[in-house]
């Protein structure tokens, strides 16, 4: 759907441009761009290896396996159809944790791995559960303790500056969406059938 996206927008652009007689400022944007791209992508290359390798070190030392411990009782709230003892919750968890630190490689295998054994639960397979949307929900608008990598690396000492402004807007988030998730699995248009059947 990307591609369809990004070919859409590079072609009316293209067609603008030669409307307006601008197809040589197009070309020029799209050459300066490409240049832009190369020298900040070399750029993050060193910040990015020092950064994601200190956070290696505290996911090997067991950071995530600490804050996971603290995370339990509310997942355990937020998802009351799962087992407490399914590995579904463990996996939650660790990518709940993953998440706050910023690990975002980390955390994707782990929200994949949660999505499979929470599909093992689902009695309608064609129909997301309760606890998938709840999960999607939280996993999207995930609170943020640590900034991730690339905004370290792109912002330097200026990160500093978005600290405490980015856990109040991702909180904030995770709130409406857990709200959100909660509001609507209630209305029996969203509400997952029993039965195994869709609602109409």
């Amino acid at each position: 759907m990307l591609n369809y996206i990004w070919f859409g927008m590079m072609f009316v652009a293209v067609i603008v441009g030669t409307i307006t007689g601008n197809i040589d400022a197009v070309t020029q944007a799209a050459i300066d761009m490409s240049k832009t791209a190369v020298t900040i992508a070399l750029g993050l290359i060193g910040i990015m290896a020092l950064w994601l390798g200190i956070m290696k070190i505290a996911e090997e030392a067991g950071l995530i396996r600490i804050i996971a411990r603290g995370l339990r009782p509310i997942t355990l709230w937020l998802f009351p159809d799962i087992p407490s003892d399914h590995p579904a919750i463990g996996s939650i968890i660790l990518n709940m944790a993953a998440n706050i630190l910023g690990l975002g490689n980390a955390a994707t295998p782990l929200g994949l791995k949660a999505m499979e054994e929470l599909q093992e639960l689902n009695d309608d397979k064609e129909t997301a559960t309760n606890a998938m949307c709840t999960f999607l929900a939280i996993n999207t608008s995930s609170v943020q303790i640590i900034l991730p990598a690339t905004v370290v690396a792109l912002m330097g000492a200026a990160a500093n500056q978005i600290f405490i402004t980015t856990i109040l807007a991702t909180g904030l988030s995770t709130i409406t969406a857990i709200i959100a998730v909660k509001f609507l699995e209630k209305m029996k248009r969203f509400e997952y059938p029993k039965n195994g059947k869709n609602h109409d």
